[in-house]
């Protein structure tokens, strides 16, 4: 039997999108206010248990006769007011399951992190697995809580516990439009005329989903993988994403003082709308600084190769324009 947290979200719907494409026994859970929208054509297959990461009893109950668990589950954001949120799902609800995975004797865990557990580069050199952790400016809230994160599971391993950590760059696919990066997508879309001048990893969602399952399905333990397809500006990524929706290319380069003025004003539309800014503090100096990251390592240890980044631009443009024209919210790639 294996559990899976996070299964409603964007990389979590991928694994087990697979994961039943393979004919697995499959648990996963779920908050009773889970969207279904991405695993709603698989739902039936899966046995659901309505559950919290905070929440020990419901955790209890979802451990039950557990074999193997991919712990996908976290909050993404980069809104000031989530912080005390994030620190709790994240990390505390990370300690969780890491203890549940100890006390019900489960074979092994693949947590699901991301490269901003590692920690960003003020000299521009290329970072990898290797990579150690510094105090930096750089650092978002949401990194610290993965970071944070991430300790509880080596925490685990020492205890242990058979566990494989991977760190996903920014994951692009189709998904629910308003969450995450697929969020961009839909910005290209209404048109960007401005491109950040920074760099940054990308990697197909797909891509996550089957490096995590072949490494749960190996002897690999104790190890953990930065997976990231390849590196590109953000006028590259923008310019390649117009390109195949049929938008305008953007022509304005912006640094940091631009979109210093930039997130300002999306903090002022969110407060004035009640939704969460694309466009935060934290997002800004993300975007104005180059980051090169090496998912090499992982190519070492299990049979696989990476989608180019075009491909998945390209055909997640193609679920934005199919959405556009049915009204449909999200979009599912088909499996690799």
């Amino acid at each position: 039997m294996i559990l899976v947290t996070g299964g409603t979200g964007f990389i979590g719907s991928y694994i087990l999108r697979m994961l039943v494409a393979q004919g697995n026994q499959v648990r996963a859970l779920k908050r009773s206010s889970s969207p279904m929208f991405l695993v709603e054509d698989i739902a039936d297959k899966i046995e659901w248990v309505e559950g919290d990461l905070l929440d020990i009893g419901s955790l209890e109950d979802a451990f039950e006769g557990v074999t193997h668990v991919y712990h996908a589950a976290a909050i993404i954001s980069f809104n000031p007011r989530e912080i005390e949120l994030m620190k709790a799902i994240n990390v505390e609800g990370t300690a969780n399951i890491v203890n549940l995975c100890l006390d019900f004797n489960v074979k092994k865990l693949l947590h699901v992190s991301s490269v901003a557990a590692i920690g960003r580069s003020e000299t521009d050199d290329r970072i990898s697995e290797a990579t150690k952790w510094k105090q930096s400016k750089l650092n978002s809230n949401y990194a610290k809580t993965k970071f944070k994160a991430e300790c509880e599971v080596w925490r685990g391993i020492e205890e242990g516990l058979s566990a494989v950590i991977v760190n996903p760059s920014v994951v692009l696919g189709g998904g629910i439009w308003k969450n995450g990066s697929c969020q961009l997508f839909k910005r290209v879309e209404k048109g960007l005329n401005y491109y950040p001048v920074g760099v940054t990893g990308f990697v197909d969602v797909r891509d996550v989903a089957k490096a995590s399952i072949q490494l749960m399905n190996s002897t690999v333990s104790s190890e953990r993988f930065l997976l990231n397809g390849e590196n590109l500006s953000f006028k590259d990524f923008i310019s390649t994403t117009a390109r195949f929706l049929k938008k305008p290319l953007p022509k304005t380069k912006v640094g940091k003082e631009v979109l210093g003025l930039l997130w300002r004003l999306e903090w002022l539309k969110s407060k004035i709308t009640r939704s969460n800014p694309l466009l935060t503090r934290e997002t800004a100096n993300n975007s104005s600084h180059s980051n090169h990251y090496d998912g090499t390592k992982v190519l070492d240890f299990i049979p696989f190769s990476y989608t180019p980044i075009e491909v998945t631009i390209q055909e997640t443009c193609k679920q934005v324009i199919a959405c556009r024209s049915s009204g449909k919210l999200f979009g599912v790639m088909a499996l690799a």
